[in-house]
């Protein structure tokens, strides 16, 4: 899947230190431009950004320093960062771009004066909003709140944080116990007070937190906020100090990486595995391909791991004269997803991507079930046979890659599981393909209903998560690139789906981008979905936050978040493009990031909270 956050992030920088490692011979200095210029502007070029999927130099020069080198030195491009020099990495680096970055000083700046302490009643609030999807369902509706269709014109913002050398805002703001908590693209973790911005603490991962954080009890009236980095480390924090309390690696492999929430459920925390191979299995020299996408089962207390179980079930092997046309197989089936809990059948369920060698398992494009005690895996339902993609096939050698190359649809985004009264339930999946599936849980995933509302594409379709109130499903749709011809349909749209007939009940399209122009600007909408009752919120690329009616899908409130901002910490604060995660509602507030500038968009880096005001009064911004 070549949409995940900080691993295509690092897409830029595969042509830049995997050919870049050549070094001029006797060059004592490095010369970042010269080596720019004469191994990587071939592919990181306007016209050819869209063919290979690389930013032009004018996105690259959005990213901080430290940024670039964080990806070389301890990212999804550690592999090809080794190849080069410490000196060459930073004249690389520096060469892209020209701002150093100073996320050391400015994240400490603000802290709050006073402290409220998290207590359980605070963590028992139903208002909350905790992990990824506010409940183990991952049904993203919150509906315990004041926001709604009658009030929603008062809702207003109230302040703003800005996150430190980022061009792109990752993280789901999570709301509990008064706190916000926060990853970031640095690995630092933020907890906030959720009604002034304030800073209480923060933590420092290895790398890259674009989890959202999940929060649970630990006994003695403590409680641990759980996290999860670009190297597969999962982190136990102090919720109330952000003291480490227990660390452990979710996967070995060497490029497992975590990009779903970790769910809890009974004292135990269900992580999905995703991986950076689809990008190293363009490498001629490494040994594509060995991932496997997985769940792990983890006790929340200790950190010790209670299974494993994998989308794939054969294990790598040295393929056979014939077999595949990569030296391992099978590999993929990445989960990029929150584990969604089904305890009437005592069963998780994930959503996976496609393959990265030839042959495609039966567990890639799928929805998988695996037993909640065990994790055996119970069943697949695969609906996108034959999809096997790795950045091998954007070379021209083809390089561990079949003749066929994938269209790379997966399912990114978590199932959502509901009931529908009688003894009967569905549940709900979106992929890349722009179709929405209704899947009964009851009987192996057997298909209820489909219904397409894009072209979709690797770039395109349904993306990141949908909504559902329990009557219907809220899906947006990207399809800033599809799998259309030379006449590709307009970008965008967010639709409502009966979720007991598959029915398409109103589909709006978005207005026209005022960013119009600019790049990275789309009328793509990407971002996760969330509702509220009456109301449905959908992020765009355009930079603007918008609330739809559930009723028939007007647009009945719409904010622009890419101005500068003036921000609670101080840092310097603008918004961008919105993709990844969505809208969070706790009581009065609603939070959100803005700023995405990964193989398209608009950088940012700000979090935005918004409170519904009194009658006849304005923002407290």
């Amino acid at each position: 899947m070549t949409t995940r956050s900080s691993f295509v992030a690092a897409v830029f920088l595969l042509a830049v230190v995997g050919t870049c490692g050549e070094r001029a011979a006797g060059q004592t200095v490095p010369n970042g431009e010269a080596l720019f210029k004469a191994h990587c502007a071939m592919c990181h070029n306007d016209a050819a950004t869209g063919a290979n999927r690389a930013p032009s130099p004018a996105v690259l020069a959005t990213k901080t320093q430290e940024e670039i080198l964080r990806a070389l030195e301890s990212g999804a491009m550690v592999i090809y960062g080794n190849r080069v020099t410490e000196a060459e990495r930073k004249a690389i680096a520096a060469y892209l771009s020209t701002n150093p970055g100073n996320s050391a000083a400015e994240a400490s700046a603000n802290l709050c004066q006073v402290k409220k302490p998290i207590t359980a009643d605070g963590v028992a609030r139903r208002e909350n909003w905790n992990s990824w999807g506010v409940d183990i369902a991952n049904s993203r509706y919150q509906a315990h709140t004041s926001i709604g269709a009658d009030n929603i014109s008062r809702l207003k913002l109230k302040w703003a944080f800005g996150v430190p050398d980022t061009s792109t805002a990752y993280g789901q703001p999570t709301i509990v116990g008064g706190r916000l908590f926060i990853g970031s693209g640095d690995g630092k973790v933020y907890a906030l007070d959720a009604e002034t911005g304030c800073t209480i603490w923060v933590f420092q991962a290895e790398t890259t937190v674009r989890t959202a954080i999940t929060v649970g009890p630990a006994g003695n009236g403590k409680f641990l906020a759980y996290l999860a980095d670009g190297e597969a480390n999962l982190y136990a924090v102090d919720a109330e100090s952000g003291m480490l309390a227990w660390k452990m690696k979710v996967d070995s492999h060497r490029t497992a990486r975590v990009t779903g929430a970790a769910t809890l459920h009974q004292g135990r925390l269900y992580v999905g595995t995703a991986g950076n191979e689809e990008l190293t299995g363009g490498d001629p020299d490494y040994p594509c391909c060995t991932f496997r996408g997985s769940v792990t089962a983890i006790d929340a207390l200790t950190g010790k791991m209670i299974w494993k179980g994998y989308a794939i079930t054969e294990e790598p092997h040295e393929a056979k004269p014939g077999e595949s046309h990569a030296k391992f197989t099978p590999a993929g089936g990445a989960i990029w997803d929150a584990p969604t809990i089904d305890t009437k059948l005592g069963r998780v369920y994930v959503g996976t991507g496609d393959a990265y060698v030839d042959p495609a398992e039966d567990g890639t494009d799928a929805i998988v079930a695996f037993d909640l005690a065990t994790g055996k895996r119970l069943w697949a339902q695969q609906k996108t046979p034959n999809d096997v993609f790795n950045f091998g096939c954007l070379n021209p050698q083809r390089i561990n890659c079949p003749p066929q190359i994938g269209p790379d649809v997966d399912f990114g985004s978590s199932p959502i599981l509901q009931d529908l009264g009688h003894g009967h339930r569905v549940l709900l999946a979106g992929q890349k393909t722009g179709v929405m599936y209704g899947l009964d849980p009851d009987d192996g995933g057997k298909e209820l209903w489909q219904v397409r509302i894009g072209q979709g594409s690797g770039l395109g379709g349904i993306e990141w998560g949908s909504a559902t109130d329990g009557k219907r499903v809220y899906a947006a749709n990207s399809d800033i690139s599809t799998l259309t011809g030379a006449a590709p349909p307009s970008p965008g749209g967010l639709a409502a789906i009966d979720i007991r007939s598959g029915k398409l009940v109103w589909k709006t399209m978005p207005p026209e981008p005022a960013c119009k122009g600019t790049a990275g600007c789309s009328a793509g909408q990407l971002a996760a979905v969330t509702a509220v009752p009456g109301v449905v919120f959908s992020g765009s690329m355009d930079g603007h936050l918008r609330a739809y009616s559930a009723t028939n899908g007007k647009i009945v409130w719409d904010f622009d978040t890419t101005p500068e901002f003036k921000t609670a910490n101080g840092v310097a604060a603008h918004g961008g493009s919105m993709s990844g995660s969505g809208p969070t509602v706790s009581g009065d507030m609603l939070y959100v990031t803005s700023g995405f500038n990964v193989t398209a968009g608009m950088p940012g880096n700000v979090v935005l909270a918004f409170q519904l005001m009194p009658s006849g009064t304005g923002s407290s911004y």
